[in-house]
């Protein structure tokens, strides 16, 4: 472990305004650095109170950061805390990080099945933000298990079974901590400048030496359109490259929830679905287009298509499953769910969402999708909301299907009837159904290196 004086910016005098600051950015002015250092200092420390961070952040959001600020944000909200030091676990420690999205299940799947191949898999993760849910909600949802691990059981769990996925410690990033929190209930979430400095700056303290990203792009993602996708795969990319960590992106779509499953012990068992063999879909797609990519980064696979094959090969033989299993019993959860999915959460209402009319699917507002289950319980409106682990949907229906009047679009699982009227009005305006079909976005866009950016074929 690096510790923060160690290492990174020097001490800077915080002998400022802070309202000044804050002005300062509103007329779109670029911070310099140590207005930057003072704010990053006063989110760590909690000198700054939470209504002064919330009006500069939402500055940021109208007025934006240059490349140089960006990068100054992350490099000093990385060092406002320690800075891992992997290199004990030996080979390439590699991470993947998703923007965020509904239904997006990767890192359960990727994660054990990437350790499978032999990669070595440390993974700091974040909670639901917004809409899109959190990585540690659903691992909590398993009985038991904790991602409250210190950053020695963090090494060893890596060391001794290939993957890990925790928390941020205390002592990680612990200014992007107070500012992940605050982002997630001041509609402060989609902006470039911070989406890249929160999760580049955990990237980068948590001492991983190859980073691939999925960047989500469509309407349930934070960056909707595509071009402000690959802006943001760019900017971490290009901070990644100063930074002296290889980092690719992959922009991959989010124009419906990307599993069946939504809602944290839901997308629990859609992940031991997925890494059993039984289901397929879009979900095991983009985890066998990131995978590969993992698996080169650490040195395990010469190229996309022999990642893919390993990948298959791990799921065939139970590898991935297994690998699962090891880390929910390391984490202190009970391995047994990945034989009988029954054992975790389950809600004590189920009602199905009827479609309105007969036609095509031809959109969705996914966006709409997650804050429904959000509404239900499953993500929080409030920093301080507990998640109800059991309560979410299943998707039944995808875009392109064709659907008669009352055919079940959903099925909501709910924790009382109450909840299901006005569930089923909100599933019934986010899906929209159409006399004629459309064609079915892709779900693997472009891809994203130092200086360059291949678009995927049509």
């Amino acid at each position: 472990m690096k510790k923060k004086e160690e290492q990174g910016p020097v001490s800077l005098e915080m002998n400022m305004n802070f309202v000044e600051i804050i002005e300062k950015k509103k007329k779109g002015m670029a911070l310099s650095r140590e207005e930057i250092h003072c704010f990053v200092q006063g989110a760590a420390t909690g000198s700054v109170p939470d209504y002064q961070l919330s009006a500069l952040l939402m500055a940021i959001c109208f007025q934006g950061m240059n490349a140089e600020e960006t990068t100054c944000l992350t490099l000093e909200m990385m060092h406002s805390g320690d800075v891992m030091d992997l290199s004990g676990i030996g080979g390439i420690c590699v991470d993947k990080h998703s923007t965020g999205g509904v239904g997006d299940t990767t890192t359960l799947v990727l994660a054990p099945l990437a350790a499978a191949c032999g990669a070595k898999v440390a993974k700091m993760s974040g909670r639901g933000l917004g809409h899109t849910g959190g990585t540690l909600d659903k691992i909590e949802s398993i009985p038991g298990c904790t991602v409250s691990l210190t950053e020695e059981q963090f090494i060893r769990q890596v060391k001794e079974i290939g993957v890990c996925v925790m928390g941020q410690t205390r002592d990680l990033c612990p200014a992007d901590k107070a500012l992940y929190a605050l982002r997630d209930v001041t509609a402060t979430v989609g902006s470039i400048p911070l989406i890249a400095s929160s999760i580049l700056s955990k990237k980068l303290a948590s001492g991983a030496d190859a980073i691939v990203l999925d960047v989500k792009t469509g309407s349930g993602a934070l960056m909707q359109t595509l071009d402000a996708a690959v802006d943001l795969s760019r900017t971490m990319v290009e901070i990644g490259a100063k930074a002296g960590k290889p980092v690719l992106a992959l922009v991959t779509g989010m124009d419906q929830p990307l599993g069946t499953h939504v809602g944290n012990a839901l997308e629990v068992k859609e992940a031991i679905h997925t890494l059993s063999g039984r289901t397929t879909g879009d979900l095991l797609t983009v985890s066998l287009e990131l995978g590969p990519r993992m698996l080169i980064a650490s040195g395990i696979a010469e190229d996309v298509e022999d990642g893919i094959r390993q990948m298959k090969a791990a799921i065939a033989s139970g590898a991935g499953l297994q690998k699962l299993r090891e880390m929910i019993r390391m984490q202190g959860g009970n391995p047994a769910v990945c034989d009988d999915v029954n054992l975790l959460p389950q809600a004590p209402v189920r009602v199905p969402v009827p479609a309105p009319r007969s036609g095509y699917i031809t959109a969705m507002d996914t966006t709409a999708i997650g804050y429904c289950t959000q509404d239900l319980g499953a993500g929080r409106k409030q920093k301080t909301d507990i998640i109800d682990p059991a309560v979410g949907l299943v998707m039944c229906r995808r875009l392109g299907d064709r659907v008669k009047a009352g055919d079940a679009l959903c099925e909501l699982h709910l924790r009382s009837e109450a909840q299901a009227e006005e569930a089923i009005r909100k599933m019934q305006a986010a899906i929209t159904i159409e006399e004629a079909a459309r064609p079915v976005p892709p779900l693997i866009y472009a891809t994203v290196s130092p200086g360059e950016v291949h678009y995927a074929e049509a």
